[in-house]
């Protein structure tokens, strides 16, 4: 069973989880698989892909996952902290899950306004008027 992951906001755009590569009982590891909490507390089934796809596994000891994977409908999660869980899988089977890690407030900032313009029946020689949305 692996340790813990560590959990880390990499930028605005995704968030990091790595880990520890566990002992492996004398047969090779050959994937990893991540839990990620959803957005009301229990945890999604385990991703197989980095971007949030089941369509491949995780072979490294870290996973890069954008946040619009985090924030779409099977995660459910806006400004929250997200948690994760690895389970190693060999020949063998999977191990258990791990602890829950650490855990990283996921960022997002806002685009910039819009529409920007003057209300020039408000503006005069000692104040400018500006809407935008």
């Amino acid at each position: 069973m692996p340790a813990a992951p560590v959990t880390t906001a990499v930028s605005n755009t995704v968030v990091k989880v790595s880990w520890i590569t566990p002992l492996n009982g004398g047969s090779p590891i050959t994937q990893y698989s991540i839990a990620i909490q959803k957005g009301h507390g229990t945890y999604a089934s385990e991703l197989a892909n980095c971007d949030g796809s089941q369509q491949s596994v995780i072979a490294a000891s870290s996973c890069t996952i954008p946040i619009a994977t985090l924030q779409a409908l099977l995660f459910n999660l806006g400004w929250a902290s997200v948690f994760a869980k690895v389970i190693a899988t060999n020949v063998v089977g999977s191990s258990f899950s791990s602890p829950e890690g650490n855990g990283v407030v996921i960022l997002t900032y806002p685009d910039a306004p819009v529409s920007l313009a003057n209300i020039a029946a408000q503006t005069d020689a000692t104040k400018i008027t500006l809407t935008w949305q």
